[in-house]
Protein backbone atom coordinates (compact mmCIF):
# COMPACT_ATOMS: atom_id res chain seq x y z
CA UNK A 1 0.00 0.00 0.00
CA UNK A 2 2.73 2.44 0.92
CA UNK A 3 4.51 1.84 -2.38
CA UNK A 4 1.33 2.46 -4.38
CA UNK A 5 0.65 5.68 -2.45
CA UNK A 6 4.19 6.81 -3.08
CA UNK A 7 3.80 6.17 -6.81
CA UNK A 8 0.51 8.04 -6.89
CA UNK A 9 2.00 11.04 -5.17
CA UNK A 10 4.94 11.08 -7.54
CA UNK A 11 2.51 11.14 -10.46
CA UNK A 12 0.50 14.05 -9.00
CA UNK A 13 3.41 16.38 -8.22
CA UNK A 14 4.41 17.14 -11.83
CA UNK A 15 0.79 18.01 -12.64
CA UNK A 16 0.71 20.56 -9.82
CA UNK A 17 4.00 21.99 -11.07
CA UNK A 18 2.57 22.39 -14.59
CA UNK A 19 -0.48 24.16 -13.22
CA UNK A 20 1.72 26.66 -11.39
CA UNK A 21 3.77 27.26 -14.52
CA UNK A 22 0.59 27.77 -16.57
CA UNK A 23 -0.79 30.23 -14.00
CA UNK A 24 2.47 32.20 -13.95
CA UNK A 25 2.51 32.25 -17.74
CA UNK A 26 -1.04 33.63 -17.88
CA UNK A 27 -0.13 36.32 -15.33
CA UNK A 28 2.92 37.31 -17.37
CA UNK A 29 0.88 37.49 -20.58
CA UNK A 30 -1.78 39.56 -18.83
CA UNK A 31 0.87 41.91 -17.44
CA UNK A 32 2.47 42.33 -20.86
CA UNK A 33 -0.95 43.04 -22.42
CA UNK A 34 -1.70 45.70 -19.82
CA UNK A 35 1.79 47.19 -20.24
CA UNK A 36 1.35 47.29 -24.01
CA UNK A 37 -2.01 49.07 -23.67
CA UNK A 38 -0.64 51.56 -21.14
CA UNK A 39 2.35 52.40 -23.35
CA UNK A 40 0.11 53.05 -26.36
CA UNK A 41 -2.33 55.05 -24.24
CA UNK A 42 0.46 57.26 -22.87
CA UNK A 43 1.91 57.69 -26.37
CA UNK A 44 -1.52 58.70 -27.67
CA UNK A 45 -2.04 61.22 -24.88
CA UNK A 46 1.41 62.71 -25.46
CA UNK A 47 0.74 62.96 -29.20
CA UNK A 48 -2.59 64.73 -28.68
CA UNK A 49 -1.03 67.01 -26.05
CA UNK A 50 1.87 67.93 -28.33
CA UNK A 51 -0.50 68.75 -31.21
CA UNK A 52 -3.04 70.71 -29.17
CA UNK A 53 -1.15 72.16 -26.22
CA UNK A 54 2.25 73.42 -25.20
CA UNK A 55 3.88 74.70 -22.04
CA UNK A 56 5.77 78.01 -21.90
CA UNK A 57 7.51 79.97 -19.17
CA UNK A 58 7.00 83.72 -18.87
CA UNK A 59 10.17 85.77 -19.17
CA UNK A 60 10.36 89.45 -18.28
CA UNK A 61 8.04 92.06 -16.72
CA UNK A 62 5.84 93.04 -19.67
CA UNK A 63 2.71 91.27 -18.37
CA UNK A 64 3.00 92.25 -14.69
CA UNK A 65 1.01 91.85 -12.63
CA UNK A 66 -1.31 89.52 -14.54
CA UNK A 67 1.64 87.24 -15.23
CA UNK A 68 5.10 87.46 -13.76
CA UNK A 69 8.56 86.24 -14.65
CA UNK A 70 8.82 82.49 -14.09
CA UNK A 71 5.12 81.63 -14.44
CA UNK A 72 4.49 78.30 -16.19
CA UNK A 73 1.56 78.53 -18.63
CA UNK A 74 -0.46 76.03 -20.61
CA UNK A 75 -1.27 77.17 -24.16
CA UNK A 76 -3.81 75.97 -26.66
CA UNK A 77 -1.99 75.60 -29.98
CA UNK A 78 -3.23 76.77 -33.37
CA UNK A 79 -4.99 73.45 -33.94
CA UNK A 80 -7.56 74.59 -31.36
CA UNK A 81 -7.09 78.36 -31.52
CA UNK A 82 -7.33 80.28 -34.77
CA UNK A 83 -9.52 83.35 -34.13
CA UNK A 84 -8.00 85.69 -31.52
CA UNK A 85 -10.28 88.20 -29.87
CA UNK A 86 -9.97 91.15 -27.53
CA UNK A 87 -8.55 90.24 -24.13
CA UNK A 88 -6.90 86.99 -25.19
CA UNK A 89 -3.38 86.53 -23.86
CA UNK A 90 -1.31 85.08 -26.67
CA UNK A 91 2.23 83.91 -27.31
CA UNK A 92 3.69 84.87 -30.68
CA UNK A 93 6.98 84.61 -32.49
CA UNK A 94 8.20 87.17 -35.03
CA UNK A 95 11.29 86.26 -37.01
CA UNK A 96 12.19 89.94 -37.37
CA UNK A 97 12.18 90.55 -33.61
CA UNK A 98 14.72 89.05 -31.21
CA UNK A 99 15.46 86.12 -33.54
CA UNK A 100 11.93 84.81 -33.17
CA UNK A 101 12.01 84.52 -29.39
CA UNK A 102 8.40 84.06 -28.17
CA UNK A 103 6.66 87.08 -26.68
CA UNK A 104 3.52 87.09 -24.56
CA UNK A 105 0.99 89.92 -24.91
CA UNK A 106 -2.72 90.73 -24.71
CA UNK A 107 -4.86 91.19 -27.81
CA UNK A 108 -6.23 94.74 -27.86
CA UNK A 109 -7.75 94.92 -31.35
CA UNK A 110 -8.34 92.64 -34.32
CA UNK A 111 -8.40 93.14 -38.08
CA UNK A 112 -10.31 96.17 -39.34
CA UNK A 113 -10.51 97.86 -35.94
CA UNK A 114 -9.01 101.29 -35.31
CA UNK A 115 -6.66 101.76 -32.36
CA UNK A 116 -5.90 105.17 -30.89
CA UNK A 117 -3.99 106.09 -27.73
CA UNK A 118 -4.13 109.22 -25.62
CA UNK A 119 -0.65 109.06 -24.15
CA UNK A 120 -1.24 112.09 -21.92
CA UNK A 121 -4.23 110.48 -20.20
CA UNK A 122 -2.96 106.92 -20.68
CA UNK A 123 -6.19 105.79 -22.33
CA UNK A 124 -6.52 103.30 -25.20
CA UNK A 125 -9.41 103.63 -27.67
CA UNK A 126 -10.69 100.97 -30.06
CA UNK A 127 -13.14 102.14 -32.72
CA UNK A 128 -13.57 105.36 -30.74
CA UNK A 129 -14.47 103.68 -27.45
CA UNK A 130 -12.21 103.98 -24.42
CA UNK A 131 -11.21 100.57 -23.15
CA UNK A 132 -11.85 99.56 -19.56
CA UNK A 133 -8.54 97.94 -18.64
CA UNK A 134 -8.43 96.83 -14.99
CA UNK A 135 -5.72 94.32 -15.92
CA UNK A 136 -3.08 96.97 -16.64
CA UNK A 137 -0.27 97.53 -14.17
CA UNK A 138 0.45 101.05 -15.47
CA UNK A 139 -1.45 103.49 -17.73
CA UNK A 140 -0.52 103.62 -21.41
CA UNK A 141 1.65 106.74 -21.36
CA UNK A 142 4.69 105.49 -23.26
CA UNK A 143 4.73 105.93 -27.06
CA UNK A 144 7.14 103.63 -28.86
CA UNK A 145 7.20 105.02 -32.39
CA UNK A 146 4.04 103.81 -34.14
CA UNK A 147 1.67 106.56 -35.29
CA UNK A 148 -1.95 106.59 -34.16
CA UNK A 149 -4.77 106.21 -35.00
CA UNK A 150 -3.95 102.89 -36.63
CA UNK A 151 -6.20 100.49 -38.52
CA UNK A 152 -5.35 96.84 -37.93
CA UNK A 153 -4.48 95.06 -41.17
CA UNK A 154 -6.42 91.99 -42.36
CA UNK A 155 -5.19 88.77 -40.75
CA UNK A 156 -3.45 90.67 -37.95
CA UNK A 157 -3.95 91.71 -34.33
CA UNK A 158 -2.72 94.64 -32.26
CA UNK A 159 -1.21 93.56 -28.92
CA UNK A 160 0.16 95.20 -25.79
CA UNK A 161 1.60 94.02 -22.50
CA UNK A 162 -0.35 94.65 -19.31
CA UNK A 163 2.65 96.43 -17.79
CA UNK A 164 2.33 99.19 -20.36
CA UNK A 165 5.43 101.21 -19.53
CA UNK A 166 7.66 98.13 -19.42
CA UNK A 167 6.46 96.37 -22.53
CA UNK A 168 7.66 96.45 -26.11
CA UNK A 169 4.64 95.55 -28.23
CA UNK A 170 2.58 96.71 -31.21
CA UNK A 171 3.31 100.34 -30.29
CA UNK A 172 6.87 99.68 -31.45
CA UNK A 173 7.85 99.45 -35.15
CA UNK A 174 10.17 96.59 -34.13
CA UNK A 175 7.15 94.42 -33.40
CA UNK A 176 4.16 96.17 -34.95
CA UNK A 177 1.06 94.18 -35.79
CA UNK A 178 1.08 90.44 -35.16
CA UNK A 179 0.10 88.26 -38.10
CA UNK A 180 -2.24 85.51 -36.90
CA UNK A 181 0.13 83.00 -38.50
CA UNK A 182 2.80 84.16 -36.03
CA UNK A 183 0.65 83.26 -33.03
CA UNK A 184 1.83 80.10 -31.29
CA UNK A 185 -1.19 79.79 -29.01
CA UNK A 186 -3.39 81.26 -26.33
CA UNK A 187 -2.52 81.12 -22.63
CA UNK A 188 -5.36 79.37 -20.83
CA UNK A 189 -4.01 78.10 -17.52
CA UNK A 190 -1.33 79.12 -15.03
CA UNK A 191 0.19 75.81 -13.97
CA UNK A 192 3.00 76.89 -11.67
CA UNK A 193 3.59 80.36 -10.22
CA UNK A 194 6.86 82.21 -10.69
CA UNK A 195 8.69 84.49 -8.30
CA UNK A 196 9.39 87.46 -10.62
CA UNK A 197 13.10 86.80 -10.43
CA UNK A 198 12.98 86.19 -6.68
CA UNK A 199 11.17 89.46 -5.91
CA UNK A 200 8.04 87.76 -4.59
CA UNK A 201 7.16 84.48 -2.91
CA UNK A 202 5.43 81.80 -4.91
CA UNK A 203 1.68 82.25 -4.55
CA UNK A 204 -0.11 79.04 -5.43
CA UNK A 205 -3.45 80.82 -5.10
CA UNK A 206 -2.64 82.26 -8.54
CA UNK A 207 -2.80 78.81 -10.15
CA UNK A 208 -5.82 78.63 -12.39
CA UNK A 209 -7.43 80.00 -15.53
CA UNK A 210 -5.59 82.90 -17.17
CA UNK A 211 -7.67 85.98 -17.95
Amino acid sequence: MDERNTDLQSDVCPVQGNQKESTNSRKENLFLTYLHDIVFLVAGVLLVFSLCFRVVVVSGPSMNSTLIDGDWLLLTCNTLYSEPSYGDIIVASKDVYDDGKPIIKRVIATEGQTVDVDFLEGIVYVDGTALYEPYTNTPTTLPEGVSFPLVVDPGCVFVMGDNRNSSKDSRSPEIGLIDKREILGRAIFLMFPGTDGGKVKQNFDRVGVVS
